[in-house]
């Protein structure tokens, strides 16, 4: 079990004021869905922060202050994806909706579920998190080369940070309980609510952005839903193993070492300009 503490990042993201949500030129359709995740955001982290807070009583004093660590970050996520996402509703106002019924979905989970249960649903949902960083490094010209700098930083921040903190809700849902039964249940869970969410949000989107009868659009959908499959599947597999801990997975390379490249005093990372492992 790591005990080092984690870095807590003040970040600052200006937007422009002419930025376009569909903030990948050249496929807006990837745009779609990591805006879809955006609008799950401010009410899962909160929701996976308050489940783990909860549980810091129970808690060895040499794993609480990296637990904490953990919690502001979370925090910290919540912050920026509600201030990207008043962007995305401004621009697509029907997106509202969607964002009631996922307040109200992570809200009753919280509001019904035992501890043990919501810190499960916690950890299993950092390892799909942790699978999506995985899955996007090796995706990284084409998602973020030809998009908005800013909105690229804004993601590939939040995707490093997954990387960085992937242990923690496992650790802390092990100390308290540790049924994999549990953990796979509710990480099922959670992947079904996101799938779902996501596709709402992606055919909203398409929808007010007279998308949704392009068959390349479609195609690209399909595509990226298979090789998207073929790593968060078996890494939730993998993840549900007895033996299993998050520590044994191998980081993706750029991901795991960007985040040294934050400037604290200025809160800030430099812009995206392409995948600098085109150039080595």
């Amino acid at each position: 079990m790591n005990t080092d503490r984690l870095p807590v990042r003040r970040v600052r993201f200006e937007y422009p004021d002419d930025l376009d949500p569909a903030w990948n030129h050249r496929f807006p359709e990837f745009a779609y869905g990591a805006n879809s995740v955006s609008l799950l955001m401010p009410f899962a982290e909160p929701y996976f922060v308050k489940s783990v807070r909860g549980a810091l009583p129970q808690l060895d004093e040499s794993v609480r202050g990296r637990t904490e660590d953990f919690l502001r970050q979370e925090l910290e996520h919540n912050v920026q994806h509600r201030r990207f996402n008043h962007l995305l509703t401004t621009r697509y106002p029907r997106l509202v909706w969607l964002e009631r019924r996922i307040r109200t979905t992570y809200a009753w989970f919280g509001r019904t579920r035992s501890l043990r249960y919501n810190l499960a649903f916690a950890a299993g949902s950092e390892t799909i998190a942790y699978a999506l960083a995985r899955w996007s490094e090796d995706h990284l010209s084409e998602f973020f080369d030809d998009a908005d700098p800013v909105a690229a930083n804004l993601y590939l921040w939040h995707l490093a940070e997954e990387v960085e903190h992937k242990t923690v809700a496992f650790d802390v849902y092990a100390a308290v309980d540790g049924s994999r039964l549990r953990y796979l249940m509710a990480m099922l869970t959670s992947f079904g609510l996101l799938a779902l969410f996501c596709t709402v949000g992606v055919l909203t989107m398409m929808a007010s952005d007279r998308r949704i009868w392009y068959p390349v659009a479609w195609f690209r959908l399909l595509r990226w839903s298979i090789s998207l499959a073929f790593e968060v599947l078996p890494d939730m597999a993998v993840s549900a193993m007895p033996s299993h801990h998050p520590s044994d997975f191998t980081d993706p390379v750029w991901l795991a070492t960007s985040l040294r490249y934050f400037d604290p005093e200025t809160g800030t990372m430099p812009l995206w300009e392409g995948d600098p492992r085109a150039a080595a």
